[in-house]
């Protein structure tokens, strides 16, 4: 799945594209029940960060977390959450941020105990004018940082 949005994104096709870096590329969240969830896709096809050739895997870690500060700023959560994973899309490392509010989720806890069927429902796709905002306020951030 994450093979299939970087292909979009390098046909220019990808509406969830916000920018690319050295070593990923920035995307908004599909689905925002978590407003300003983000993603960092990376661009070389590994499944664990110990399998990134040294340099890349410290520039991909730095650019992260850049990433990350931009979120914060864009987004201004109480807490940001982080998760590499890449399982359960293809085998395609990926981060997740969460920019996470109190009381975002009923019970607190990682965003994942929501389910999918709330974390995906079709009221959390952005309207189109809301994605670029979003996308705006993160690329302005970014624009700072980079």
């Amino acid at each position: 799945m994450v093979c299939k949005r970087i292909e979009l994104i390098n046909n220019g096709k990808n509406p969830y594209f916000v920018r690319e870096l050295k070593t990923g590329y920035v995307v908004i969240g599909d689905h925002q029940r978590i407003k300003g969830y983000t993603l960092f896709l990376c661009k070389q096809h590994a499944t664990e960060l110990h399998f990134l050739e040294p340099s890349f895997r410290m520039e991909f870690l730095r650019e992260m977390s850049v990433v990350a500060e931009a979120v914060y700023h864009a987004f201004k959560p109480d807490k940001l959450n982080y998760e590499l994973l890449g399982a359960g899309s293809g085998i395609h490392m990926h981060w997740h941020i969460f920019p996470r509010r109190k009381g975002d989720t009923p019970t607190g806890g990682p965003v994942w105990c929501l389910g999918n069927e709330e974390l995906l429902a079709d009221e959390y796709l952005p309207e189109p004018e809301e994605l670029e905002r979003l996308k705006a306020l993160l690329n302005q951030e970014l624009d700072k940082l980079l």
